[in-house]
């Protein structure tokens, strides 16, 4: 009952943020990398914010410095969407919120090298997670299914509070009444993923530290290899990696192929419902078997995802693609340099205004001639 009653109280607070946003114009506007047309509410995924806030209070205010770091992401994410942070600021409360989470992982006992991946992984997800949210459904779809399969591991392993996963889906459920259709009512904008991953990331980090199988990090491989060939690809190709851009597959796919986006992000659920369910297997065995099957799965993946990608720029016209690249404009002048090749504006020679008469009579011709006119 006390899910009903929340999920109901969510919905309800969903509502209200809809109409103060409207009211103060926290919104989203489509610009040339938007795969939405018109004006869409954003910050939406507040109400991720909301449903561990009564998780917390519920539980008698267990995981403190988690939820310390939690409200310091969700702060800054959600100042970001009303007017915008530095991002010198932005990365500086990630380290906080970073550390309150080791901490209460308790893990400072590990080698130095152990914490800083743990930065680094941790702050590459949570930009990831923002990536990844560019059409209709996928970060409202794709959460459910890697939390639904946190959430059945956990009936076994039980490695953390099973409300603490509930109350995450119940807000991700509410959210995508309103974004997973064809024509959004809202969008999570950056406080949404920056929450739900912070969330994800602890409730996967303590399983992991509960059962000592990294092989559960696949969970998450589905956006892994589409942030990691993305960010491979523009550096390779001159890009600034951090400029806005349409080039994800999953954009590719719903705006230049033509899929629907709600088909895009049901494509990508059900790939990694799939995977975690392999995943799910694939623990019960040894070291060897784990390893085998993260880079067989990993590079199989890979290869599908670069050849689909592939076939996309052959055969599609990438809008913006070429805004911003730097490579492909320097490698086809040096290629023309070699070939002793310029490419020239064909000259233009300005004359003045010819006057055009008629051809004269024979017995005229020498008094025109006199006059200098040639007949």
């Amino acid at each position: 009952m006390a899910y009903i009653f929340t999920l109901i109280f969510l919905f309800l607070l969903a509502l209200l943020y809809l109409k103060i946003a409207d009211k103060f114009n926290i919104v989203d506007k489509p610009n040339e990398r938007s795969s939405h047309t018109k004006v869409t509410i954003r910050g939406a995924g507040i109400i991720f914010y909301a449903a561990s806030v009564i998780y917390f209070v519920s539980s008698g205010f267990q995981y403190t410095w988690f939820f310390l770091g939690l409200s310091l992401l969700t702060y800054i994410s959600f100042l970001d969407d009303i007017r915008g942070v530095h991002p010198n600021w932005r990365l500086f409360i990630h380290l906080v919120s970073v550390l309150c989470m080791v901490y209460e992982f308790g893990v400072f006992n590990y080698p130095w090298y152990y914490l800083v991946l743990a930065f680094v992984f941790t702050i590459g997800v949570i930009n990831a997670y923002n990536f990844m949210d560019g059409i209709n459904g996928m970060t409202a779809l794709c959460t459910l299914v890697m939390g639904g399969l946190l959430l059945y591991v956990n009936t076994t392993v039980n490695y953390i509070e099973q409300d603490f996963l509930i109350f995450t889906l119940l807000g991700v459920v509410v959210f995508g009444f309103f974004n997973f259709r064809k024509k959004a009512v809202c969008f999570a904008g950056d406080v949404g993923p920056a929450v739900l991953s912070f969330m994800l990331l602890f409730a996967l980090g303590k399983l992991i530290l509960k059962t000592g199988d990294f092989t559960y990090v696949l969970f998450l491989a589905v956006y892994g290899i589409e942030i990691g060939w993305s960010v491979a690809r523009r550096v390779y190709q001159g890009y600034h990696i951090f400029e806005p851009h349409r080039t994800f597959l999953l954009h590719m796919l719903s705006n230049e192929v033509g899929h629907s986006s709600l088909l895009v992000s049901a494509m990508y659920g059900l790939v990694q419902l799939f995977l975690g369910a392999a995943v799910i297997y694939i623990v019960q065995f040894g070291a060897t078997v784990q390893w085998s099957f993260a880079i067989v799965t990993l590079a199989g993946l890979s290869a599908f995802y670069l050849i689909l990608k592939q076939h996309i720029f052959n055969n599609y016209y990438i809008k913006g693609e070429e805004r911003y690249a730097i490579r492909h404009r320097r490698m086809r002048i040096v290629k023309a340099r070699r070939n002793k090749k310029a490419y020239l504006v064909p000259e233009v020679r300005l004359v003045k205004e010819a006057k055009i008469v008629d051809m004269p009579k024979k017995e005229n011709s020498e008094e025109l001639l006199r006059s200098g006119v040639r007949p």
